[in-house]
């Protein structure tokens, strides 16, 4: 595969998404695990990955349904990844979609780090995204209710709620 072809090819797959790695995806970005920086369908040596944290060599892999009748083409995958340094972590759509804080406290400790989860800004195109993470998913431990308090009215950051 060519630059040029593998590049058309990584874009193609970030348009046609899965509903998990949008999700995962979601959680992923703009550093908001633990400081992480993640790449999205990644090159990695003639692989493309699902996700990758470079400055930690870790990638990390939704597998669907049709991964169970690709077992071993996933195994030699993941070999050649792990020749080339890297870490692999697999998750199924199924735990993502039913327990994403789950998978992402599990990267999280993977990498030796205490799970911190830091909410990106909704500004620009991306606050329009399907996938925008619920309130209360991923509150703080001192919260009981685990959802943000505000003010009847307010929205996020203390601004009227959008229409």
């Amino acid at each position: 595969m060519t630059i040029k072809t593998a590049k058309k090819f990584r874009r193609e797959r970030r348009r046609l998404k899965t509903k998990s790695e949008g999700l995962l995806w979601s959680i992923l970005r703009a550093k908001q695990l633990c400081g992480l920086k993640f790449r999205r369908e990644h090159s990695i040596g003639r692989r493309v990955v699902d996700f990758a944290c470079v400055s930690e060599m870790l990638v990390v892999e939704i597998d669907g349904g049709y991964h169970d009748a690709k077992v071993q083409e996933d195994l030699t995958r993941q070999r050649e990844l792990e020749d080339l340094g890297w870490r692999v972590l697999r998750f199924t759509d199924k735990d993502v979609e039913q327990d994403a804080e789950s998978v992402s406290r599990a990267i999280a400790k993977h990498v030796g780090l205490e799970f911190e989860f830091a909410r990106r800004a909704q500004t620009g195109s991306g606050s329009k995204s399907q996938y925008l993470i619920r309130d209360d998913l991923f509150a703080p431990p001192h919260s009981p209710s685990g959802r943000v308090e505000r003010q009847r009215g307010e929205g996020e950051h203390g601004k009227p709620p959008l229409a």
